[in-house]
């Protein structure tokens, strides 16, 4: 494939970290920080980026495949799940820390060992499964819900960032109840939160859950069914929407951008037999070279107090191959105008996104990494997306009806064990009517959707893609004024480019 694309000289590339560099020491809008952690992430950029072949590379240059901005030399795992309910039960020898005998000794526990778990994001991207970790020290009500208060303020006010995720469910608790509470009345963007939902849910607490995700955009309702039946019991929903296994992670995350694969083909048949696999391909090998390069050449678990402890396991690690632009991708090779023909609302249209979807996961599936395997995500976008629609979703101001949207989300959701989802914002008066709602999560999960996010149109913090941001937030951003949540400056860029604040909004009579 001919693509046209060159990488700069090395001259003119480090010329561009020097700039780079300056305008991060000098950005008004970063808190001190903010420029600690995109300094640290220049220089991981400093180096020469791990070697692909020939062909592998020119996906790269194009931008058909991504590394999702992980760095040239990455030194430790993606995402990092840590299994903190053995770590509350043996304490850590390296931290210097007891099994806690209250709720106030868990929640310190906790805030410490935050600060050493992590990831892309230099900050842990999953905090636990909160209600099931604090329940057992529940001995006071009112003392539990002023721990769990401070504990969930430290982690808005330290970590700051909404791909920081926690889980609830799907048991009603005390602890559980507490954390739907303070949600509500807390109107804040981090943590992020899931609300693991099985037929063991009592329809109270899942309205509980419903009212605080109309206020404020969370917790979102995962599918348990579904993955219980591929990870087990012992998964955890982490950053946007992401499904590992709780005491591994995810080494590496792979993007391959639908659009751009399709705009460099000239037929159906040439995308499907000689572009998508060798695309595929490409992407499999610079995740197989990354991971190895954090695995062999950093040795990241031979020198992590977690994994001596053995709150991870390098073997419970795996690959993540996310996609984007699945809609685009199908309307133009289909040469789909009229939106009766277009993704979403035709079956034609939404047979071909199937059968991309099925040929991927064999693809990949085939594929045999150094480490661990590989499994299909549904990669949220990035901030700089422009016309590409993450993930399998239906394109903004293009949505049917509700009961045909979520027919066609949950059609294309089969194959993502590494997590995907969608959003639906729901008018204001849903808020009187959240057993709606539920009628319609239920309906949706009967169909195999996988997971589901929603919030009310007039909602301060708001879903952006997968992450977590207050309205308010970015107009201080655009302002020039800096804020505490690091996702405000991602959320001020993708709110135009993925056109957050333009999704349809539905009534809760619509299904």
């Amino acid at each position: 494939m001919d693509t046209g694309c060159h990488l700069p000289a090395k001259g003119m590339q480090r010329g561009n970290q020097m700039n780079d560099l300056m305008r991060i020491l000098k950005d008004p809008k970063l808190t001190y920080r903010q420029r600690l952690f995109s300094l640290s992430k220049a220089a991981e950029n400093i180096g020469e980026p791990v070697k692909l072949s020939e062909k592998a590379q020119r996906f790269a240059d194009c931008g058909i495949i991504y590394d999702m901005g992980e760095g040239n030399t990455p030194y430790c795992p993606r995402y990092v799940v840590p299994d903190y309910d053995k770590f509350l039960k043996q304490g850590s020898k390296f931290l210097m820390l007891a099994p806690p005998s209250d709720i106030w000794e868990a929640v310190s526990n906790l805030q410490i060992i935050y600060h050493h778990v992590p990831s892309v994001i230099g900050l842990p991207v999953y905090i636990g499964h909160l209600d099931r970790l604090l329940e057992p020290y529940i001995a006071d009500e009112k003392e539990a819900r002023r721990a769990i208060r401070m504990l969930l303020t430290h982690v808005d006010r330290t970590v700051s960032d909404s791909f920081c995720h926690c889980d609830i469910g799907p048991y009603d608790t005390r602890a559980g109840r507490i954390i739907l509470e303070l949600t509500e009345e807390m109107q804040r963007p981090v943590p992020n939160m899931s609300l693991i939902y099985n037929e063991k849910t009592p329809d109270e607490f899942a309205l509980r859950a419903i009212s605080a995700g109309l206020t404020a955009s969370k917790p979102s309702f995962v599918n348990d069914g579904m993955y219980s039946a591929e990870w087990g019991e012992s998964y955890a929903v982490v950053s946007c929407y992401n499904v590992l296994p709780i005491g591994g992670g995810g080494l590496t995350l792979g993007r391959l951008n639908l659009k751009k694969l399709a705009d460099a083909s000239i037929s159906r048949e040439q995308l499907m037999n000689e572009l998508l696999p060798d695309a595929v391909l490409a992407q499999c090998e610079q995740m197989d070279k990354r991971e190895s390069f954090i695995i062999d050449e950093c040795r990241f678990f031979e020198n992590s107090f977690l994994a001596a402890e053995e709150l991870i396991y390098p073997e419970r690690f795996v690959g993540m191959f996310g996609l984007v632009g699945l809609a685009e991708c199908v309307n133009k090779t289909l040469g789909a105008t009229a939106q009766e023909k277009r993704y979403g609302h035709c079956e034609q249209a939404n047979a071909f996104g199937e059968e991309i979807i099925d040929r991927i996961d064999k693809l990949v599936s085939r594929y045999k990494p150094k480490h661990g395997k590989f499994y299909l995500h549904g990669q949220v976008g990035i901030s700089s997306d422009e016309g590409v629609t993450p993930n399998t979703r239906i394109p903004v101001g293009e949505e049917p009806d509700l009961p045909t949207h979520l027919m066609v989300t949950a059609r294309m959701q089969k194959k993502f064990p590494c997590g995907i989802g969608d959003i639906f914002p729901f008018e204001a008066t849903a808020k009187r009517n959240p057993k709606a709602v539920l009628d319609i999560i239920k309906g949706a999960f009967s169909m195999n959707m996988r997971y589901l996010s929603f919030y009310s149109s007039d909602s301060d913090v708001i879903r952006i893609s997968g992450y977590l941001v207050k309205r308010s937030d970015i107009l201080k951003y655009k302002e020039g004024k800096a804020v505490l949540s690091n996702s405000a400056s991602l959320g001020s860029e993708a709110a135009g480019n993925l056109h957050a604040f333009e999704r349809k909004v539905r009534s809760s009579d619509d299904a």
